[in-house]
């Protein structure tokens, strides 16, 4: 494969730019060569807890600079992808945290409502209770359209794994019989909203991940070429073992940065 063909770099973010608060060897250095090559990027994460403005906040107090208006979460991704499907005053009920709320009512366009939503809405809540899921039941009963930001089943934090968004969707799906429509990955439906931000070529994109089963799953379904790091999750024993193959895998992101260099050269 020649990195030459490509213009567009869709990158994912926790174990590919950072782990936790720690910034990944190569990161400044690939956003530079990005820029002095005229390669467009994006970041899209499935994390659904904070605004692309909030992100952008992290990744300075790493000393990484980077425009909010490229990074894609799952909640901007669902308004995205909502515009799409229905029209200014839409009523939604919405179980989830200050991410996916801004996204969806900072700006007056959809309205909160729990009487006949034409939508629920769900992404990760960290202040679940029994009683929301209960609402969102009765409502999907009723013929509300069940929406899933992102099918993370967990969430690894310092003392281990914690329910994510995917075990309140399989709650929901358990007690209703209806499957969530999954907005993040390993949906399309996050990079194709990408590549139209940037206005890039499909055949022209590289997306570079850290999981075989979001990232790499999710890209090739978006019809791209897939590359993965192996500075998150995935090791090159999984690799080998899964049936989710990347198109190419670099260590890490000095080397992907150096063969794209030398195929430019």
């Amino acid at each position: 494969m020649n990195l030459r063909n490509y213009h567009a770099l869709l990158l994912d973010m926790d174990g590919v730019l950072y782990r936790g608060h720690e910034r990944m060897p190569g990161v400044a250095e690939l956003f530079d060569f990005c820029a002095k090559n005229g390669i467009m990027t994006a970041c899209i994460t499935n994390n659904a807890t904070m605004t692309p403005e909030q992100f952008s906040q992290k990744l300075a107090g790493m000393d990484i600079t980077y425009p909010a208006a490229n990074i894609i979460n799952s909640p901007i991704g669902t308004r995205l992808w909502l515009e799409s499907q229905a029209p200014q005053g839409t009523k939604i009920f919405c179980i989830g945290m200050n991410g996916l709320r801004t996204a969806l009512f900072a700006d007056g366009y959809y309205v909160e409502s729990a009487e006949a939503p034409a939508y629920v809405i769900v992404g990760l809540d960290t202040e679940m209770t029994y009683a929301k899921l209960r609402q969102a039941c009765l409502l999907i009963n009723a013929g509300a359209r069940f929406i899933g930001t992102n099918p993370d089943v967990s969430l690894p934090v310092a003392e281990g794994l914690v329910p994510g968004c995917g075990a309140l969707l399989a709650f929901l799906q358990a007690a209703t019989g209806v499957a969530p429509f999954i907005i993040g990955k390993p949906g399309a439906t996050m990079f194709h909203i990408a590549i139209k931000l940037l206005g890039a070529d499909a055949t022209r994109t590289l997306t570079i991940g850290d999981r075989l089963d979001t990232d790499v799953a999710g890209s090739l379904a978006a019809g791209l070429t897939s590359g993965l790091v192996l500075t998150g999750v995935a090791t090159t024993a999984d690799v080998a073992t899964s049936d989710i193959k990347p198109d190419v895998v670099y260590a890490d992101l000095p080397a992907l940065v150096a063969a794209w260099q030398h195929d430019l050269a």
